[in-house]
């Protein structure tokens, strides 16, 4: 018995050695690439030059996070663009459960596949990509939309929506729905197809609809997972993304479109202000640490247990 015990010990020890040495390069990997790079953070304290050795730098201390909260910075500006963007992006993130719902409702199965086809392919496009195909559309000469207009017979100005800073936050909020719904969508297709059919099954026996079926049984199986969903993007809220609004922003969006990420892009590279950028990107992901154990308590509090 004890021989049996050792051997199952044993069997045990060298899967757990197998996995380890499995996982053992993207443990490296992510230690190169996202730890070793945290040693940069100490330019913030200092007024790095390029090309002149550490130990001839200044120290500068706290100066840098200061500065970037003064009267004429537009950091606040905007760290408002940011919020704006996530806070939109947060409201507009249950629309992927009720597309999957719609996806497997549909009876016939080549046009539901077709459509989930369709709809994931824009997430695998770039967004300089996806920047063309709306230019193709929106754009104030011979875009699609006006050549539309001018055919039913608008004689009025162009729309160019591209332009329209009133609207960027929306049209941004748009653009990233048609990207990212078809593939969002996934992770409730393979939800509901976990659902127990019996349930479904059950509820047709008591005379249930296909609304109230899908009100009564798909909607709250799909409640867990959009609440993971939704708090893992609260504690995201900073990380907008850097591809989608270099490539749309232009002088007149700029003022709505210029969130943290391109800010610190402006400031770091173009203007070679190294320290100012490192010292912002700091604040930042300290920010989306806190969001992110605040979204880890608001799991526990309302799910009864955490995410991690």
């Amino acid at each position: 018995m004890l021989n049996y015990l050792d051997g199952k010990i044993g069997i045990k020890r060298r899967h757990r050695l197998t996995l380890l040495l499995m996982a053992l390069p993207f443990v490296i990997f992510v230690f190169i690439f996202f730890y070793v790079p945290l040693f940069g953070w100490v330019y913030a304290f200092y007024n790095f030059m390029p090309g002149r050795p550490f130990s001839q730098l200044e120290f500068t201390g706290f100066r840098w996070f200061t500065l970037a909260f003064t009267g004429t910075s537009p950091v606040l500006n905007v760290l408002r663009n940011t919020l704006v963007l996530s806070g939109l992006r947060l409201f507009v993130s249950v629309l992927p459960m009720f597309f999957a719902i719609f996806i497997s409702e549909v009876r016939f199965k080549r046009v539901s596949r077709f459509t989930q086809t369709i709809s994931t392919l824009p997430n695998f496009l770039s967004w300089v990509t996806i920047y063309a195909v709306f230019f193709a559309i929106f754009a104030p000469g011979d875009g699609l939309l006006n050549l539309a207009l001018n055919a039913l017979g608008h004689r009025g100005m162009p729309a160019n929506i591209l332009i329209d800073a009133d609207r960027a936050w929306f049209f941004q909020t748009s653009a990233t729905v048609y990207k990212e719904i078809g593939f969002s969508a996934i992770i409730y297709l393979a939800a509901i197809n976990g659902i127990d059919p019996e349930q479904y099954d059950a509820a047709s026996v008591d005379g249930a609809n296909r609304i109230q079926r899908i009100w009564f049984i798909t909607i709250p199986n799909l409640m867990q997972t959009f609440f993971v969903l939704l708090i893992l993007g609260i504690g995201n809220m900073l990380n907008t993304g850097f591809d989608q609004y270099f490539v749309f922003a232009n002088s007149f969006t700029l003022p709505r479109l210029d969130v943290l990420d391109t800010y610190i892009y402006r400031i770091g590279i173009l203007q070679n202000n190294y320290s100012l950028g490192t010292a912002i990107g700091i604040m930042k992901s300290l920010v989306s640490i806190t969001l992110l154990f605040s979204a880890n308590r608001l799991s526990k509090w309302i799910r009864g247990n955490p995410i991690f």
